[in-house]
């Protein structure tokens, strides 16, 4: 089949975790022998961040990285249609496309016909922006894709789209995988993951910041859009700030820590449970050893105490990390059961065969 995706960015992940999970579907799809054209804006947000702060560097490094993915820019206004979706089966339309575009594409889809247009979502905006995403110009989408069952229970209440269907974000293990460990480990903890707008900056405070200070940790942090405040908060708990981390560098890092921490945004933790987002996923792919802030897997896709450990409180975190640091075997065990649970249920190429049969449910052309 030939897939057409509108995307905020397939080159850049600056700030932009969707990236991660798109290059691993379009990686799949394409080992599969399908067709896959991507287009993003030439002037899109994370590009543009991008460039700025690594240059045309940063673009040549993941095309090394990713000789079989590219992605075609377009100039404000979107690329033609006409020309961009002759021949396409299947056009899948991520959450950050500019609303006009958004339109455009549900208009040729119900003048045209011939093929399954589906809106891909991956972010809380239903919840936390409500009056924005019933704004969504989601008229002749064939169905939704939303990575969480809670989401999904908000289109099918509030929107028009006539089909949703669950679909979670997974790792791609062609890039997230084990790595031997350096004979002198770089840090006690790592922590991969961007500022944002101060969506969790207390709970940051509560089981990154509080246990780094308390136990003495070596710690590294990286990701971007951290205010000065929050630099100088990390410093005065004693951890490093190393700033940007292409995607694809971030299993060299996890090799180099004895566990990380998963500190979910309080829109996921509280307004929409049972969504992980993809930093667990990846984390566990890498092997290593997680101690998760409180969310509720709602959906069961983890094992509790044996993919990862779970603390309810700064205290608990603190005792939790101090435990198992001393405790090698526990680490290992934990480290090989999260990976096996990936492997098992949570890759890239899971994703992309549960793709291939909501599509078939949809009566896509080929995807018979």
């Amino acid at each position: 089949m030939r897939f057409v995706m509108f995307c905020h960015s397939l080159v850049s992940d600056w700030n932009h975790g969707n990236a991660h999970f798109l290059r691993g579907i379009v990686s799949e799809l394409q080992a599969a022998g399908h067709l896959v054209d991507v287009y993003e804006p030439e002037d899109g947000w994370s590009r543009t961040n991008l460039l700025e702060e690594r240059g045309q560097s940063a673009v040549a490094a993941f095309e090394a990285r990713f000789p079989s993915l590219r992605s075609m820019t377009y100039a404000p206004g979107g690329p033609e249609l006409e020309t961009a979706l002759a021949g396409a089966d299947v056009v899948i339309v991520h959450e950050w496309t500019d609303p006009a575009l958004v339109a455009a594409l549900g208009a040729h889809r119900a003048r045209r016909g011939h093929y399954r247009l589906l809106y891909h979502d991956t972010h809380h905006r239903a919840v936390s922006d409500r009056a924005s995403w019933e704004r969504l110009p989601l008229g002749g989408y064939d169905a939704a894709l939303v990575f969480g069952r809670a989401l999904a229970e908000v289109y099918r209440a509030r929107s028009a789209v006539p089909r949703v269907f669950t679909w979670h974000e997974a790792a791609d293990v062609r890039v997230f995988h084990p790595l031997p460990a350096p004979a002198l480990r770089a840090c006690d903890l790592v922590w991969i993951g961007n500022w944002g707008d101060d969506e969790r900056a207390a709970e940051l405070d509560e089981f990154l910041l509080g246990p780094i200070r308390t136990l003495g940790l070596s710690a590294e942090i990286y990701g971007v859009r951290y205010p000065e405040r929050a630099i100088a908060a990390l410093e005065a708990a004693g951890a490093v700030y190393r700033g940007y981390l292409p995607n694809h560098e971030a299993p060299a890092v996890f090799a180099g820590a004895r566990l990380t921490v998963h500190v979910p945004r309080r829109y996921y933790a509280e307004a929409l449970p049972g969504i992980p987002t993809i930093r667990p996923f990846e984390a566990l792919a890498c092997g290593v050893p997680m101690i998760s802030a409180p969310w509720q897997d709602a959906e069961g896709l983890f094992e509790a105490g044996r993919d990862f450990l779970y603390a309810r409180s700064g205290a608990e975190m603190t005792r939790s990390i101090a435990g198992l640091l001393s405790d090698e075997p526990r680490r290992r065990a934990l480290a090989q059961h999260g990976r096996a649970t990936i492997l098992r249920r949570h890759t890239c190429a899971h994703r992309v065969a549960e793709l291939l049969q909501l599509l078939r449910d949809l009566g896509a052309r080929e995807a018979a």
